[in-house]
């Protein structure tokens, strides 16, 4: 008997991505889970391909995430992002690697894109994520944001690549920018993390140095000047908006 998986996405107004999403993978997943918060045609789209669609209000990535594994009834699930695609030869190699494996979980190995071009500096280059694993004996860890999927038992992974269409234009990045700095000084705060300014001026410059000289992003162009700079600036907001959480303590 095959072995079956369920892919499950948690999205938010991804109208524009989700078709190129799910069609990379109809052929391999025997069930689609959508966990969906959005204002747009995102669900409809989803139920096109026959996906199971439950409405469900953001509380953060890692409960979202939980949310979405909680509903998948297969021995296997796959995770992806409204914003990636699997490669025909990746879809191919995950059908292979769950018959009769020992292993509970697998790595996948990301390609990213920004403003409609492959990176392959900066950080950038290729990422090896647990995305592949037994639902069972799977949860995921973290905050609001920066969630991590973690599994019991042995992971190994596997080699072809899927894709990661992270921000085709600027518009979107500040879009998601803002989101994930709001959520990322949130779970700061609720820490009791704290920054002075002058740390954050030393930070800074260094952030910038490691993605754009060190990591050779310098290497992708424009492209990478942009990235390191923008990544630069989400430390700056992410930390700013933690000092003004701790500042409204204060009055």
């Amino acid at each position: 008997m095959t072995t079956q998986i369920t892919l499950f996405i948690i999205a938010r107004n991804e109208a524009d991505k989700i078709a190129k999403c799910l069609a990379s993978a109809k052929e391999l997943v025997d069930e689609i889970v959508l966990v969906d918060d959005s204002t747009d045609d995102t669900a409809a789209i989803a139920q096109q391909f026959g996906a199971r669609v439950f409405t469900h209000p953001f509380e953060g990535f890692t409960a979202q995430k939980n949310f979405a594994l909680d509903q998948v009834k297969t021995t296997w699930a796959l995770s992806l992002d409204a914003d990636e695609v699997l490669t025909p030869q990746l879809a191919q190699e995950i059908r292979q690697a769950v018959q009769n494996t020992d292993y509970d979980g697998f790595e996948l190995t990301r390609v990213n894109c920004f403003l409609g071009k492959r990176m392959r500096h900066g950080g950038l280059k290729k990422e090896h994520i647990l995305r592949l694993v037994r639902a069972q004996k799977a949860r995921y860890e973290g905050g609001l944001v920066h969630e991590r999927l973690c599994v019991e038992g042995r992971t190994g992974r596997l080699k072809n690549v899927f894709m990661h269409y992270s921000y085709n234009d600027i518009e979107t990045y500040f879009e998601k920018f803002n989101k994930y700095t709001t959520l990322a000084a949130q779970t700061m705060y609720e820490k009791g993390k704290k920054r002075s300014f002058i740390a954050v001026l030393f930070i800074l410059p260094l952030e910038f140095l490691r993605r754009y000289v060190f990591k050779l992003g310098f290497l992708d162009g424009i492209r990478g000047f942009i990235w390191a700079s923008f990544s630069t600036f989400y430390i700056f907001v992410k930390y700013m908006k933690l000092w003004l959480l701790h500042t409204r303590d204060n009055q």
